[in-house]
C-alpha cells in the first residue's frame, strides 16, 4: 500500500513539472514572439523617402542603396520607387508624393508644380484629372496662353517614316495622333519631296526648297566641286557647305524670335554662320522642332508591318501622349500651335523587286549609289562624258520586263525638280508613297480634313503662323492659307509682264507662201467672240516673262498666243465636250501660211521640221502626240465630263526647272532663229463633278498636267516598238506634274480670267500629282 502510494505521487509531481515545463516554454515564446513583433514594427521594409541613403548596417529592414542588388538585400519596391523614375517620364500610383532625388528624370513630388518640374501625366494619375486624349475636342476660336506669351508659339514635330494609312491600319494603337487629327486639320497625307530619304525632306520642310536647291540631295551623295562625300557618319555632315537655303530656326531668329531644336537634319550645323537658340524653358521660344526616330528605326530593322513596328507606334503614341498632357498641365493645350509630320514613308521590298546592275552592264568605272534612286558616275574625272553616254545607251532596255530605266538626269519628270545641282549625277536610275500631316492649335482650323499637299508649301505656312516673311524658296505662298483659322499672308495674282499685240488681218492671200500648200483654199470667217468663250473660258494665259513679243490668233477650234520670236505659238487653248464623237476630222496635206503673221516671224513648210500633219514643236515625236489628241483628249473629255486643254512647248536647257530667257536660248541653240524646245506641256482642266462642263462649273476645279521631255527617240519607253496603245499613256502618266511645275518652266500664270479666289487657285496648281488619280 506504502509501495503505491509512493509512485502515485511521483506521478504527481511530474505532472506538475511537466506542466510548468510546458507554461514556461510557452511564454517563452510568446515573449520571443512579443519582442519580434515589436521589432518588426520598427523595420522598414519599402523604399518610400528612401531611395539611394547610405547602408547602415545597424539599421533594421531592407535596403534601398545604389548597392542593394548586390547584395540581394533590396526592398521589394526598389525597382519600381527608385530606378525606374530614372528611366521614365511618367509618375505611378506608387510615385505619388515620393521624395524628390537628383536622378529622377521628372518628379511626382508634393511640390513638382511649383517646382515646374511634374512628369506630364502628374495632373492625370496623382490629382484624379483626365487625360488630355479622354477629354472632347477643344473650341479653340481663340488662343489661351500663361502668362509671358508674346504669341502662340509653334512646335514642329517629325515622326519618321510614319505613312498616313498607319492611322487606319494601327488606328487602335494610335489614340493620341487620331485624337489630334480628329479635332485639328489634318490631310489624307502629305506628298513627300524626292527623293523620299531623312536629310533631304527634313531639311525640305525646313527650307521650303527641293532637295536640288537645299543642297541635300540624299543621306549620301558625292560633290565634285569640293571632291568629297557627305554621309551621316562621316564628318562632313556638319561642314555648312553642304546646307543651302535658309532654314525657318534662322528665318525667326533674323527677325527677332526665338527657336530651338531636338535633332533636326541641319540643326547642329552653323547653316550661314549660325546655330537655332538655344534657351531655357523660361526665355520662351516661339518656334521647336521636335524628331522622333520611331518608327522607321523599327521598319528599317523587322519590316513595315510587323510585331515590332506596332509596339514602336504604341510608343510613338505614348510620347505624343505625354507631350500633350504636358501642355496641359502647363495650361499650353489652348496655346501651342502643333504640326505633326512624317519626313517619308516606308515600303516593303523583295528580291522580286531588286535589279542587280552588274548583271546587266560593266559598272568596273562607274561608282553607283543604289537604293531605291540609283545615281551613277563615272570614277574618273577624265573622259566621264563619253562614259556616262556609253553607259546610258547600253543600260536602256537590256532584258524583257527590266525592272529599271536609266534616266540623264535633264530627262527626269520635272515634278521630282531632281536635276539642278552638281551633286547630282548624270544617270538616275528609277516608290510613290505617301506621309503624315496633322495640325492642332488655334491657329487651324477645327474638326477639318483638307486636300493632299506636298510638303515644301509648310516652310511657308510655318512663317505665317509666326507672322514673319519667308526667305526665297520653292512653295506656293498661300496655297495653305485654307488650313488657318485667319490667314496672315493674303495672295495676289502676278502681273504680266509681256501683253499681247496684234496680228492684224489685211489681206486673205499670203505675199509668201512659205514653202506651204493646201488643196484646199476656203477660208473660213469666225465668230472671234464665240472662240473666246469656248476655247478660253478660264482666261488666257498670263505671259511672266520681260520682253516676250506675241499676238493672239484665233482659229476655228483653238485660240493661241503667238509668239513671233521663237517662231511658234506660246501656247494654244481649245476645249473639247465630253460627248465629242467623232473628233473634228484632220486635214491631211494642207499647211497654208498664216496670213496675219509677216514672212519673217513665221516657220517655213519646207523645211525639215515640218511635215504633213504637223509643223515644227509637234513633229519631234508624232507617235506620242497624235495618240494624245487622237484617242487620249477623247477618252478624258469622256471620263472628266469635257475638258479645256492648253498645250505649248517649254524652254528648260539648262534644266533648272525654271523657263529660259532668249539670251540663255541662244547660249544653248546658238545661231538658231526657231529653237527647238525641250519639253511640251498639256494642261487638262475639268469640273470636279464631273456632270457640269468646265465652263459651267460650280464647284471646285480639277487638273490634269503633263510636262514630256523632248527626245530624238522613244526610247524611254522599252514598250515603243508596239503599239501605242500599249506605252503612250503610261509615259505620259510618268511624266505628270503640277499646274504649278508648268507655269514655272513656261513662265505663264494661269486662270486669272477665271474669277475664282487667288487662294482657290493656288491649291488647284499647287495640289502634288500623288493627289491626281488617273482613271482606267
Amino acid at each position: 500500500m506504502a509501495v503505491f502510494t509512493e509512485s502515485k505521487r511521483k506521478k504527481k509531481l511530474l505532472a506538475v513539472v511537466l506542466a510548468v515545463s510546458i507554461v514556461t516554454i510557452i511564454l517563452g515564446l510568446g515573449l520571443a514572439l512579443a519582442l519580434k513583433m515589436e521589432n518588426s514594427q520598427n523595420e522598414v521594409e519599402h523604399c518610400r523617402g528612401r531611395c539611394y541613403q547610405p547602408y547602415d548596417p545597424l539599421g533594421a529592414g531592407c535596403r534601398c542603396d545604389a548597392d542593394c542588388a548586390a547584395a540581394n538585400d533590396c526592398c521589394y519596391d526598389y525597382h519600381d520607387v527608385c530606378l525606374l523614375p530614372a528611366e521614365q517620364w511618367e509618375c505611378t500610383r506608387l510615385r505619388c508624393g515620393e521624395t524628390r532625388t537628383e536622378r529622377s528624370r521628372c518628379h511626382c513630388s508634393a511640390d513638382c508644380l511649383q517646382a515646374g518640374d511634374c512628369c506630364t501625366n502628374y495632373k492625370h494619375v496623382c490629382q484624379g484629372e483626365t487625360a488630355w486624349v479622354e477629354d472632347d475636342c477643344l473650341n479653340l476660336t481663340e488662343p489661351s496662353c500663361p502668362g509671358g506669351f508674346q504669341r502662340p508659339p509653334l512646335l514642329l514635330v517629325s515622326l519618321d517614316g510614319l505613312r498616313a494609312d498607319y492611322l487606319q491600319t494601327w488606328e487602335g494603337l494610335l489614340p493620341v495622333l487620331s485624337k489630334l487629327g480628329r479635332c485639328g486639320t489634318s490631310a489624307p497625307f502629305m506628298q513627300a519631296a524626292f527623293p523620299s530619304k531623312t536629310f533631304p525632306n527634313h531639311y525640305t520642310i525646313a527650307t521650303g526648297l527641293y532637295p536640288e536647291s537645299n543642297g541635300l540631295i540624299d543621306n549620301v551623295m558625292f560633290d565634285p566641286v569640293f571632291n568629297a562625300s557627305f554621309s551621316l557618319s562621316n564628318e562632313e555632315k556638319d561642314n555648312p557647305a553642304w546646307y543651302l537655303g535658309q532654314p525657318i530656326w534662322h528665318t525667326a531668329r533674323y527677325q527677332g524670335l526665338r527657336s530651338g531644336t531636338f535633332f533636326w537634319p541641319g540643326s547642329d550645323v552653323r547653316v550661314n554662320g549660325s546655330y537655332p537658340d538655344l534657351y531655357r524653358p523660361y526665355d520662351g521660344p516661339d518656334f521647336f522642332t521636335l524628331y522622333l526616330e520611331e518608327p522607321d528605326k523599327s521598319g528599317h530593322k523587322f519590316g513595315t508591318v510587323s510585331g515590332q513596328l506596332s509596339e514602336s507606334l504604341r510608343g510613338v503614341d505614348d510620347v505624343m501622349g505625354q507631350l500633350m498632357n504636358g501642355l496641359k498641365q502647363l495650361n499650353l493645350h489652348r496655346c501651342l500651335n502643333i504640326i505633326v509630320v512624317a519626313d517619308h514613308g516606308m515600303e516593303d521590298t523583295s528580291c522580286e523587286r531588286k535589279e542587280v546592275l552588274q548583271d546587266l552592264v560593266d559598272t568596273e568605272d562607274l561608282w553607283v549609289t543604289d537604293g531605291p534612286v540609283g545615281r551613277i558616275r563615272a570614277r574618273s574625272f577624265d573622259g566621264s562624258f563619253m562614259v556616262i553616254f556609253w553607259f546610258f545607251w547600253w543600260f536602256q532596255c537590256r532584258k524583257p520586263q527590266q525592272k529599271i530605266t536609266p534616266y540623264l538626269k535633264p530627262h527626269l519628270p520635272k515634278r521630282f525638280h531632281y536635276a539642278n545641282s552638281r551633286r547630282i549625277e548624270d544617270v538616275n536610275v528609277l516608290v510613290t508613297p505617301k506621309w503624315l500631316l496633322e495640325s492642332h492649335g488655334p491657329a487651324f482650323q477645327q474638326q477639318t480634313v483638307v486636300q493632299p499637299f506636298s510638303n515644301v508649301e509648310l516652310y511657308n505656312l510655318m512663317c505665317d503662323l509666326l507672322q514673319i516673311s519667308p526667305s526665297a524658296n520653292n512653295g506656293t505662298h498661300g496655297s495653305l492659307n485654307h488650313l488657318l483659322r485667319e490667314p496672315f499672308h493674303r495672295p495676289s495674282p502676278p502681273a504680266g509682264r509681256s501683253p499681247p499685240s496684234r496680228c492684224p488681218l489685211l489681206t486673205l492671200e499670203p505675199g509668201d507662201t512659205l514653202g506651204c500648200s493646201c488643196p484646199s483654199g476656203n477660208v473660213i470667217q469666225l465668230n472671234l467672240g464665240v472662240t473666246m468663250a469656248t476655247h478660253a473660258f478660264l482666261g488666257l494665259p498670263v505671259v511672266l516673262q520681260q520682253g516676250v513679243s506675241y499676238c493672239l490668233l484665233q482659229q476655228q477650234g483653238f485660240v493661241s498666243g503667238y509668239g513671233q520670236d521663237i517662231s511658234m505659238p506660246l501656247w494654244s487653248s481649245f476645249s473639247l465636250e465630253a460627248d465629242l464623237d467623232p473628233l473634228p476630222a484632220v486635214t491631211d496635206s494642207c499647211l497654208r501660211a498664216d496670213v496675219r503673221l509677216p514672212p519673217s516671224k513665221s516657220p517655213r513648210c519646207d523645211h525639215d521640221h515640218c511635215d504633213a500633219s504637223c509643223c515644227l514643236y509637234l513633229s519631234p515625236f508624232p507617235e506620242i502626240w497624235d495618240y494624245f489628241q487622237g484617242t487620249l483628249l477623247k477618252k478624258y473629255s469622256q471620263q472628266y465630263g469635257g475638258i479645256n486643254v492648253v498645250t505649248g512647248p517649254a524652254f528648260d536647257y539648262n534644266y533648272d526647272g525654271r523657263f529660259d530667257s532668249q539670251d540663255q536660248i541662244q547660249e544653248f541653240v546658238p545661231g538658231s532663229s526657231v529653237p527647238v524646245p525641250t519639253h511640251y506641256f498639256a494642261v487638262l482642266t475639268s469640273c470636279s463633278d464631273t456632270a457640269q462642263t468646265p465652263a459651267a462649273c460650280s464647284g471646285s476645279l480639277s487638273t490634269v498636267c503633263f510636262l514630256l521631255p523632248h527626245r530624238r527617240d522613244n526610247a524611254e519607253s522599252c514598250q515603243s516598238a508596239e503599239s501605242e496603245s500599249h506605252w503612250v499613256e503610261d509615259l505620259m502618266w510618268f511624266h505628270q506634274s503640277r499646274v504649278r511645275d508648268v507655269e514655272w518652266i513656261t513662265g505663264l500664270d494661269f486662270y486669272q480670267g477665271s474669277g475664282r479666289p487667288i487662294t482657290e487657285l493656288l491649291q488647284l496648281k499647287a495640289r502634288p500629282t500623288a493627289a491626281i488619280k488617273r482613271k482606267l
